[in-house]
């Protein structure tokens, strides 16, 4: 009888317990501001709809992949800790593929939108347009896709052609996609 009566207690506690509890919270971190999500509220599609004003140039570009992308990707986007950006053009169908934006990626607008939003990976975000147009110009240019002077912009951007774009397929979401 006791036994039955010290469960019940627990079990009385239990739930008076995590009721107070289940009213605070954490107070973790806070409620974004309209102004800080704006900016991560982006698309950018393959035919450069969405891509920013700004431009860039490999010429530009090189220095500023020494200051925040050499650590990552290595020298000229090889040998690095982490993936390789440049080279393995050709390889995709071999037996050992090497994906980098040279040898997989089908869309140019998609390698600037990938470096704006992930990218350094230590503070992703804080590149200016400018600077990730650079960059995005420095690492086709790695990869022989445009001349080191050709300037990137939202005009330019789209019209680079990928050595592996006829290998994906888009479709418009407003086309009507079958069963």
């Amino acid at each position: 009888m006791y036994k039955r009566i010290f469960v019940i207690s627990l079990i009385g506690l239990f739930f008076i317990g995590s009721a107070g509890m289940a009213a605070t919270t954490p107070e973790l971190g806070r409620t974004l501001l309209e102004s800080e999500l704006t900016p991560l509220d982006t698309a950018i599609l393959p035919n450069g709809q969405g891509l920013p004003r700004g431009s860039g140039s490999a010429v530009l570009g090189k220095p500023l992949y020494a200051v925040h992308c050499v650590s990552c990707h290595g020298v000229a986007g090889k040998n690095g800790l982490h993936d390789q950006l440049a080279g393995g053009v050709g390889s995709i169908s071999g037996p050992q593929p090497v994906m980098t934006l040279g040898s997989y990626w089908p869309y140019a607008t998609t390698v600037f939108d990938y470096v704006r939003r992930a990218m350094p990976y230590h503070f992703p975000g804080s590149l200016s347009d400018d600077q990730v147009y650079a960059i995005t110009a420095y690492l086709l240019f790695l990869n022989g896709i445009v001349d080191e002077s050709m300037v990137v912009n939202e005009s330019s951007l789209p019209l680079v052609k990928m050595p592996n774009k006829e290998n994906f397929f888009w479709q418009s979401f407003d086309q009507d996609m079958g069963p």
